[in-house]
């Protein structure tokens, strides 16, 4: 089937699965939100044990997604993975440090005879639902704002010595963290953390059966929605109005195009509608919860998650489809990445594309342990009850 398919045809497929689980990576981050908020929800120890073991239940979930992401992205499009994680390895190794910490410290939290207790493992959780979500909005914000490095493809026929031929070359000495200092990158970061900690808001209300606890989450739920809303509506204003990363379909030269992702929103159609659907779910399971809260308390985290995974996943079509550069170089715009120029052979991703075809099986799995995790609301005498308890 896929050996009928054009180069470009996969290439695009793949980005469109590699758009696909950056969105859900986004959604599932509400796990990360949600360990920001242990000591503003839970006033109590019983209260942040329920808080935990709840994002808990979950938390693996995310890392895999993160890594499937990431493997994806690597065989997919190698040449966007060794220039972004071989340049930009601070902000990387960042984000993967704050993983590894979220693992031990749900490892170890309630461990005995933990010597560094269990405050400094709730500690390190804040941590990564801060340095997490900010970092990675940070990092998605140069697809549209661009980064400094340079490509050279003709290095890898340049033997030096002992050395290894190096096709991209980051410029700076910050290796990317030069990023957070842009406020168009920083405004989508705490975009991202303010949503993460919305989503995770709406689901303590969906599964949790604490009453201090839902008083206090609908109370915060404003107070971080509102941010939220203005950080994004910041990032998607500002990109829309500046100009973006073209590329001539004819020689494949790369320029500055005035409002080159309002015109990929107005050229494909679908995309345009599938956002303002997203945006407005997203709206609707936060306004929900708070005009109606009995009625609607459950309904909040389904709009609100339906809606980041459709928001995010037409962000991402913007950045990379309709002849446009997904990961431009500010520093040279002929060394931007696109999916044309980016990508693996056509015998690599027609292979790949196959394995593709187990990816619903995979998230019918996925589905199947949430439901089967979630099958009733948590509370601290449920969790007494349990021989495991995070």
């Amino acid at each position: 089937m896929f050996e009928t398919f054009s180069y470009i045809t996969l290439q695009q497929y793949w980005w469109i699965i590699v758009s696909l689980l950056a969105a859900l990576f986004v959604f599932l981050m509400f796990v990360q939100g949600g360990q920001t908020l242990l000591y503003t929800l839970g006033k109590t120890e019983d209260q942040r044990t329920v808080l935990v073991n709840l994002l808990g239940r979950k938390w693996e979930l995310t890392f895999t997604t993160l890594v499937t992401f990431g493997g994806a992205f690597f065989a997919s499009f190698p040449l966007f993975y060794s220039t972004s994680f071989g340049g930009a390895y601070w902000v990387w190794t960042l984000i993967l440090l704050a993983f590894v910490v979220q693992a031990v410290s749900y490892e170890y939290r309630t461990k005995k005879d933990n010597f560094l207790g269990q405050k400094t493992y709730e500690a390190l959780l804040f941590v990564n639902g801060l340095l997490g979500t900010i970092l990675v909005g940070t990092a998605v914000a140069t697809f549209f704002t661009g980064s400094q490095f340079s490509v050279n493809k003709l290095n890898l026929t340049v033997l030096t010595g002992d050395q290894m031929p190096i096709i991209s070359v980051w410029k700076g000495s910050a290796y990317g963290l030069e990023a957070a200092l842009n406020v168009l990158n920083l405004s989508l970061g705490l975009a991202v953390f303010f949503l993460s900690r919305v989503l995770a808001i709406l689901y303590f209300i969906n599964r949790i059966s604490d009453s201090e606890i839902i008083l206090r989450s609908r109370k915060h739920l404003l107070y971080n929605a509102i941010p939220f809303v203005v950080f994004f509506l910041v990032f998607v204003i500002s990109i829309m109005l500046s100009d973006g990363f073209a590329v001539n379909p004819i020689d494949n030269n790369v320029f500055m195009e005035p409002y080159k992702y309002l015109h990929n929103l107005l050229a494909m159609p679908l995309v345009a509608i599938l956002f303002v659907v997203g945006v407005l779910l997203v709206l609707g399971g936060i306004i929900l919860p708070l005009v109606k809260f009995e009625k609607f308390q459950s309904t909040g985290i389904w709009l609100a998650g339906i809606g980041t995974v459709l928001t995010v996943f037409m962000l991402l079509l913007l950045a990379g489809f309709n002849n446009t550069a997904f990961y431009p170089s500010e520093y040279d715009l002929q060394s931007s990445l696109t999916i044309q120029n980016s990508s693996s052979s056509l015998y690599t991703l027609t292979v790949m594309s196959y394995v593709s075809l187990l990816v619903p099986f995979v998230l019918a799995y996925i589905w199947y342990v949430w439901k089967s995790i979630d099958n009733k609301k948590i509370d601290i005498a449920e969790l007494k009850s349990e021989s495991h308890v995070y």
